[in-house]
């Protein structure tokens, strides 16, 4: 199962490589591709990432109807609606591979960098999600180097969080590919730990 996500995976990255080229497939985007989609779904990636209007998914990896389950939520920040999303496209779906998709000039990391340690009356519950990042003390002056932390964060929350999601990835049912979308390139990168 492993193999078959990291080989999904792959596609997917190509698919990136064919938007920096701006040498798009455009497969999978008519009525036809959606009615045969009508009344079931068959993703074989999930992703979680920025509602960022820049962060495309299924243009950023040059993909179609029915290919992705896509969940976007501001600053890729997670919470119990957010973690059942996941589990659903897990558990339900059978997806094999989840990609956490974190990017380039995220407002959210700004505003939690300019706010920290502070709560603010607003986007509280945001905020709870990304200051656990910076309450680790590292010297983060750069808040493209923030997003791919919380990335790294956000993965340890869900297979903390989730026993289908930590399950899936012992049993190896699901492999998460923590990634981050570089703006000025529009090249999406592997994240090392």
């Amino acid at each position: 199962m492993i193999e078959k996500a990291k080989q999904e995976l792959e596609k997917l990255l190509n698919g990136n490589k064919n938007f920096v080229n701006s040498t798009p497939t455009l497969k999978n985007i008519t009525l036809e591709t959606l009615n045969k989609y009508a009344f079931h779904q068959e993703p074989y990636a999930c992703v979680l990432t920025c509602s960022d209007s820049r962060v495309v998914p299924e243009i950023i990896f040059d993909c179609g109807i029915g290919e992705l389950f896509v969940i976007r939520v501001a600053g890729m920040t997670t919470g119990a609606n957010v973690v059942e999303s996941i589990e659903y496209a897990v558990k339900k779906l059978k997806v094999s591979l989840l990609i956490l998709l974190g990017h380039d000039d995220c407002g959210v990391m700004k505003y939690a960098k300019e706010h920290y340690p502070e709560p603010t009356e607003h986007f509280s519950s945001i905020l709870k999600c990304v200051y656990p990042v910076l309450d680790k003390k590292e010297d983060i002056t750069c808040h493209n180097f923030f997003a791919q932390q919380h990335t790294i964060w956000v993965e340890d929350y869900l297979m903390k969080h989730s026993v289908i999601i930590n399950e899936a990835v012992k049993n190896n049912k699901l492999y998460i590919a923590k990634c981050h979308f570089n703006h000025s390139t529009g090249i999406v990168n592997i994240i090392d730990n």
